[in-house]
């Protein structure tokens, strides 16, 4: 008779003096077979558990809503040329200059000019139940996104829940020790961001940590837009769609954009296109 245990990668064999050769044999090689498994399925479970995805997108095939990205107007932050991205200041200080106050008034006014065009010719598919604009709580943003919603709302343009909502995963990147400085030294995490986008160099928020954030945010808005009532005005007709536009800043939304494009990581979001000021990109979903 034979009892065996396998502890810690040990196999222990207990016998007793009559076992048959050819069962002993066949036992330690089942022994050695065991033993030689055992390290590879650790590693394969260590490698497994490890893995994260980091873009929220990157398997989605559609979205059901339309979604646009708003960078906020000039700030005094900008005219101030510094880098302000601490919520304790950013979302108290640091508002639009005049200039930005305008720019994005005009925002509001195209946009609302176009959707209202859009909307009115027989030859468009995009019937949307109205505009859902989700904000940056950071001042600069926030009064983008109400200069721009009073556009359209003095078009009669619905809006999803009658207001702006704040989110505060739109905030801006956090720039750590970096923060209050001069804006030229954004550069410096720009370049370390392409050789590692999990990087923290100067106490920053990863540019990964952002995608991350951002491409969860996406998929819960559109399955929240879904579910809204139908009617923009309240009424159970109309299509399910929004227009879902996204206020808030620079680096944020240069990230967010490698969501849509797929991107397995952020680490070339400089390469894309750079959005300036008050300017909305539509954001389509690379099939």
């Amino acid at each position: 008779q034979c009892l065996h245990a396998i502890t810690n990668n040990h196999i222990h064999i207990h016998i007793t003096p009559l076992f048959p050769c050819k069962m002993l044999l066949s036992l330690l090689l089942f022994a050695t077979t065991i033993v030689s498994i055992l390290p590879a399925t650790r590693a394969m479970s260590t490698t497994t558990s490890s893995s994260k995805i980091i873009n929220h997108l990157i398997q989605r095939t559609t979205l059901t809503q339309s979604f646009s990205a708003l960078r906020h107007g000039q700030s005094l932050a900008n005219v101030a040329k510094i880098i302000s991205s601490d919520p304790k200041i950013s979302t108290v200080q640091h508002g639009l200059s005049d200039v930005g106050k305008g720019q994005a008034r005009e925002a509001g006014e195209l946009f609302a000019q176009e959707y209202v065009k859009s909307s009115q010719s027989s030859n468009s598919n995009n019937k949307y139940q109205g505009v859902a604009i989700f904000s940056s709580d950071f001042t600069r943003a926030r009064e983008t996104a109400s200069l721009f919603a009073e556009a359209l709302t003095r078009s009669k343009i619905p809006l999803y829940t009658g207001d702006i909502i704040l989110e505060r995963r739109l905030r801006e990147r956090y720039f750590g020790e970096l923060n209050g400085g001069p804006d030229t030294r954004y550069q410096e995490v720009w370049d370390e961001d392409i050789k590692d986008a999990d990087h923290n160099e100067f106490d920053v928020e990863s540019a990964n940590s952002v995608l991350d954030r951002t491409t969860k945010l996406i998929n819960e808005l559109d399955e929240q837009l879904l579910q809204a009532p139908l009617g923009g005005d309240g009424s159970s007709e109309g299509s399910s769609c929004w227009k879902c536009i996204l206020v808030a800043h620079g680096d944020v939304l240069q990230i967010m954009q490698t969501g849509f494009l797929k991107h397995d990581d952020a680490s070339r979001h400089r390469s894309l296109q750079h959005l300036e000021t008050a300017t909305i990109r539509e954001l389509p979903l690379v099939s």
